[in-house]
C-alpha cells in the first residue's frame, strides 16, 4: 500500500482495499494476532499457526478474487474466503475449550466472524449474479 506524502491516510489503490468485507477482514486479522499472542507459547507451531494463516487465507483470497477478470473465479475466491472463515470459528471454539480464551473473548470474535460471513456471501451472491446476467471478463486492465 502507498502512503499519501505528508498524510498517514492510505491510498484505496486496489479493488479489494475498497471492499467493506475486506476491511473488516483485515481488522479481525488484527485483532487474531494480538489474541493468539498470549495462547500458550508451545501452541506457536499447532492452534497458533493454523489459526493464523486461516486468518490471512480469508483477507488474501478476497483480495486475490478482486484481481480475478471473470465474476466466476471472483465467486470462487469468496467462497474460499468463507471456508477459511470458518475454519477461524472452529479453531476458536477449540481454543476456549483449552482455556486460551474466555468464552466472552469467543463470542465477541463469533460475532465478528459472523458479520464477516454474512458479507461474503452476499458478495458471493451478486458476483454469481453479475455472472448470469454477464458471463464476459470484467477487468479490461489484466
Amino acid at each position: 500500500m502507498f502512503m499519501v506524502e505528508g498524510s498517514s491516510k492510505i491510498m484505496n489503490r486496489f479493488a479489494y482495499q475498497k471492499l467493506e468485507v475486506w476491511q473488516m477482514t483485515k481488522q479481525m486479522v488484527v485483532d487474531i494476532y494480538r489474541i493468539t499472542k498470549q495462547f500458550p507459547s508451545e501452541e506457536r507451531f499447532g492452534l497458533i499457526s493454523q489459526i493464523n494463516k486461516a486468518a490471512i487465507s480469508v483477507a488474501s483470497n478476497i483480495a486475490e478474487g478482486s484481481g480475478r477478470t471473470s465474476f466466476k473465479d471472483q465467486a470462487h475466491f469468496t467462497q474460499n474466503a468463507y471456508g477459511s472463515l470458518m475454519e477461524i470459528a472452529c479453531q476458536f471454539e477449540i481454543a476456549e475449550e483449552l482455556e486460551f480464551i474466555q468464552r466472552k473473548e469467543l463470542g465477541e470474535l463469533l460475532d465478528k466472524i459472523a458479520a464477516i460471513a454474512d458479507k461474503l456471501s452476499a458478495l458471493r451472491k451478486s458476483q454469481l449474479k453479475r455472472l448470469i446476467h454477464k458471463p464476459s471478463t470484467i477487468n479490461p486492465k489484466l
